[in-house]
């Protein structure tokens, strides 16, 4: 999930229907408030994800949206002090918690950069990593996002989307509809009714592979570069 800021004194969100635009003070206590809204859970299920991202020792990863670097460092956990990963956010607020959970690590680095704009390193990856991000965004941003993917990835690469999964939110228990429509924002509506197998593939994207988690509602998606 991203903080994407305007950083003076008057915030103004760049797209006015997100949820991934945080205040300060969310910003600011990010971690913090994810475990207590997950009900304490939400360690436990990251480590999961991050886990079933199947990382190798020498692996180069770039980690949209990167936040605090929460999610980085359970990657560096699978990898040798070759490896790179690069964590991309704009909010000076997740800079600088990032930066002090990281700045230990040589092989970490943080870049100030908006992933809604189109970006391309001359370093490649093998791996894109984004968390509850995209869901955020308007749609035709949404492409955006999955382009500068596809740019920054090695052939063979993988794309690797940790988000709500598809599904209708009519079949969805009340109490857990109810949460949905009170928390989300109006772009994750849309999100979750899309087939975003077949939006990747547009892209130049195949071989998808995906877990399941939270009932089916969250899903890692994988998805390969084309070589």
């Amino acid at each position: 999930m991203m903080s994407q800021l305007q950083e003076n004194n008057k915030i103004k969100k760049l797209y006015p229907d997100s949820g991934v635009e945080l205040k300060k003070f969310t910003a600011r206590h990010y971690d913090k408030i994810m475990n207590i809204a997950s009900f304490g859970r939400y360690n436990s299920f990251i480590n999961k994800a991050i886990a079933d991202l199947d990382i190798k020792q020498n692996d180069k990863i770039l980690d949209l949206a990167c936040g605090t670097g929460r999610n980085i460092l359970l990657m560096n956990k699978y990898v040798s002090d070759n490896s790179l990963l690069i964590g991309l956010d704009i909010s000076k607020d997740m800079e600088k918690q990032f930066i002090i959970n990281c700045n230990k690590f040589s092989n970490i680095k943080f870049i100030n950069k908006r992933i809604d704009q189109l970006f391309n390193f001359e370093q490649k990856f093998d791996k894109v990593f984004i968390s509850f991000a995209i869901h955020g965004f308007p749609h035709k941003i949404r492409k955006i996002i999955i382009e500068n993917a596809y740019n920054n990835l090695k052939p063979g690469g993988s794309f690797n989307i940790l988000d709500f999964a598809e599904f209708n939110i009519n079949k969805m228990p009340f109490l857990h509809r109810f949460i949905f429509k009170k928390i989300e924002c109006k772009y994750a509506f849309d999100f979750i009714e899309k087939d975003w197998k077949d939006i990747l593939k547009g892209f130049g994207f195949d071989n998808f592979k995906e877990k399941f988690y939270f009932k089916n509602y969250v899903r890692l998606l994988k998805a390969e570069k084309q070589c």
